[in-house]
């Protein structure tokens, strides 16, 4: 995946982001893109999700994430380099 642009990060997100179809509407979203890799809540109240594809589009989907959808109340969003999963699809994956 070198060389063609791709990147890949993981995104934590807190705040009011879970019981307000965060998830969903980021598996939405990622997949209107394009993109590949997962989303899941994590115990912590906070969401989690792993985010690879054209530089362009993940970094549009990183600041789409400090809104989310209507109901939710995004606090923070911190993204860091991750590996990249390669071409899997974008998933809704379970709690950790």
């Amino acid at each position: 995946m070198a060389g063609d642009g791709r990147i890949a990060r993981l995104v934590r997100i807190t705040g009011r982001v879970q019981g307000v179809w965060y998830r969903q509407w980021t598996v939405q979203e990622a997949r209107r893109r394009n993109l590949d890799g997962w989303v899941r809540n994590r115990s912590d109240g906070s969401v989690e999700a792993l985010i690879a594809g054209p530089e362009a589009e993940v970094e549009a989907l990183i600041r789409l994430c400090g809104d989310g959808p209507p109901a939710a109340a995004v606090s923070e969003v911190k993204a860091v380099e991750a590996e990249d999963p390669g071409p899997v699809g974008f998933e809704q994956r379970p709690t950790v």
